[in-house]
């Protein structure tokens, strides 16, 4: 019984290695700038690279702003940047990846922006919105009970996933999708990420924590954060990591809109679009995200419907057409034969129905190397070469009648003949002249009432 999990671990792992060697495989690793030099003079302008602009702007306002690192050090962020950019073998990450930057950019650097461009923070409009359009304030409800295994529970997706989960679905569709459908994920991830921390940043809000800690008093920015809910993890791992991040977080009041459950539904469409069998269980991790958002005291429910809705919005608004329907499926190149670790067997193939059980025991999800093998026809057919096969009667035991195309002779090769020339044929339609029922024979199309060769009709 304990060989059965060991052997889908094997073949999942070993499935993973041939992905990741194809993917490396797949890699541009030359280190040459010119290079990219070229394949810039050779590319053409598109109204999309005015994006690059953008970005250029949006990182040159926060450089500026930024005071740690100081100046000069801080023009080491983009000279190193650009560095990567002219290096192809860095370029094919750092390229695609330019929007994720950028959000990683204005996170930090909000932390600098001067009190006087700042907007006043809002501290009773959510909760406000949320009994108004929820009838309670739902976020309060869950937070009235809490338990060492709720917090383990809402720890897991809150204060583990949200940061690891983006890296994992990356690295699956770098080995198992197609290019373009990794830089659709960079380019949906990082911009919905990018404008959820400008609206955090012209919009800020208080979050559910400092309605408890300090009621609906007016707040102000030189006031610290708090892990809320997350404290208790701190307690329990005897640490202070989550204490300290939050308190020395750049953008203290951004609770609206949740970037955390934006990212946890971005990364489920993302997960069961590219690879549907998967739904059920990333969409309850996401379900088990939002509870815990609220759980932990970091949003309100309306937060967390407004960045479920970012998300939606953002990945359908980036997805193309050619990435939709089996076009998502689709595996790189040096994977054709992939398919959700299995590869087409000879039953897939010639559209036949495959054994469920074999000696007794019950078919495992991953077939076995036996089932791949297409040669079986091959071998069976392979007594039959000598034979030209081109009017094979279809009666058993008959001997067929040898139809040679003029010509045919003289084209083979020294010691050949018309025999040999037609050894090379395809070995599997050995056996259609079989298939045919007698009843769908007509002597127009060659078969003479015999049944023993073509009629003379064809020979003409």
């Amino acid at each position: 019984m304990s060989l059965r999990p060991r052997g889908a671990i094997s073949r999942g792992l070993n499935t993973v290695t041939q992905a990741f060697l194809a993917a490396v495989s797949r890699l541009d690793k030359s280190l040459s700038p010119s290079d990219t030099l070229n394949r810039l003079r050779s590319h053409r302008i598109t109204l999309w690279d005015g994006v690059y602009v953008f970005h250029f702007l949006l990182g040159a306002f926060w450089i500026t702003l930024m005071q740690s690192p100081a100046y000069p050090l801080k023009l080491m962020i983009p000279i190193l940047y650009a560095i990567a950019l002219l290096i192809p073998f860095t370029s094919q990450f750092f390229l695609p990846a330019t929007p994720i930057f950028a959000y990683l950019l204005t996170f930090y650097s909000s932390r600098f922006i001067p009190e006087a461009w700042r907007p006043a923070i809002s501290v009773s409009l959510l909760p406000t919105l949320e009994s108004v359009l929820y009838g309670a304030n739902i976020s309060d409800i869950l937070t009235r009970f809490t338990h060492p295994i709720l917090d383990i529970i809402a720890w897991i997706p809150y204060g583990v996933g949200h940061f690891t989960v983006p890296f994992v679905v990356g690295a699956f569709l770098w080995l198992f999708r197609t290019k373009e459908a990794l830089h659709l994920w960079a380019r949906a991830f990082g911009y919905m990420n990018l404008i959820g921390v400008i609206v955090q940043d012209v919009f800020p809000c208080s979050a559910p924590w400092y309605e408890l800690i300090h009621g609906l008093t007016p707040a102000n920015y030189s006031m610290k954060g708090s892990a809320g809910g997350l404290a208790r993890i701190d307690a329990l791992f005897h640490s202070h990591g989550y204490s300290t991040a939050f308190s020395n977080s750049p953008v203290v009041f951004g609770a609206f809109p949740s970037l955390h459950a934006g990212c946890a539904t971005i990364e489920a469409l993302f997960i069961s679009h590219f690879f549907p069998q998967t739904t059920p269980y990333v969409w309850t991790y996401v379900g088990v995200l939002y509870w815990a958002t609220m759980y932990l005291t970091h949003h309100y429910l309306i937060d967390v419907v407004g960045g479920a809705c970012m998300a939606v919005a953002f990945f359908y608004f980036f997805l193309p057409d050619e990435l939709c329907g089996a076009a998502a499926l689709a595996p790189p190149g040096g994977l054709a034969s992939y398919r959700m670790g299995t590869q087409r067997s000879k039953y897939d193939i010639y559209d036949l129905d495959g054994p469920s059980r074999r000696n007794g025991t019950a078919r495992s999800m991953m077939l076995d190397a036996a089932d791949f093998d297409t040669s079986e026809t091959s071998s069976r057919e392979s007594d039959d070469e000598e034979v030209d096969i081109t009017y094979r009667s279809p009666v058993p035991g008959a001997t067929p009648t040898t139809f040679i195309v003029p010509g045919a002779a003289a084209g083979a090769g020294p010691g050949g003949s018309a025999a040999g020339a037609a050894k090379k044929s395809h070995r599997h339609t050995a056996s259609i002249a079989s298939l045919i029922r007698g009843d769908e024979r007509s002597t127009e199309d060659g078969w003479s009432h015999a049944g023993v060769g073509p009629s003379p009709l064809a020979r003409q």
